[in-house]
């Protein structure tokens, strides 16, 4: 398995505009191979938004990197201040609290 986690700041753009259009996007993100599940992340107070991805392993999360659908991310105006960092994971901790 494989993490991929996105951060940004929305400039003009509110949160209910982008939960909206979250909303009509994760059928997506559902059909995006490799994607095992992604959870959407919302925080009002500091203006960050994002997403943590669990790919099935690192090549999956490699070939999402080379979408559209990643381009579109990140050419949208309305992110700013994007952070995209990834990580394998321990099994052996991850296993026991019900990952893997």
């Amino acid at each position: 398995m494989h993490i991929l986690i996105i951060n940004f700041n929305l400039q003009d753009l509110s949160r209910g505009q982008f939960e909206e259009a979250c909303q009509e996007l994760a059928q997506t993100f559902a059909d995006i191979p490799g994607l095992i599940t992604k959870t959407w992340l919302a925080n009002e107070e500091t203006n960050t938004y994002g997403g943590v991805y669990h790919f099935e392993n690192k090549q999956a999360m490699l070939e999402y990197k080379e979408s559209e659908v990643f381009a579109a991310i990140g050419n949208n105006p309305a992110f700013i201040n994007s952070i995209i960092t990834d990580f394998g994971i321990l099994e052996g901790p991850s296993k026991v609290t019900g990952i893997g």
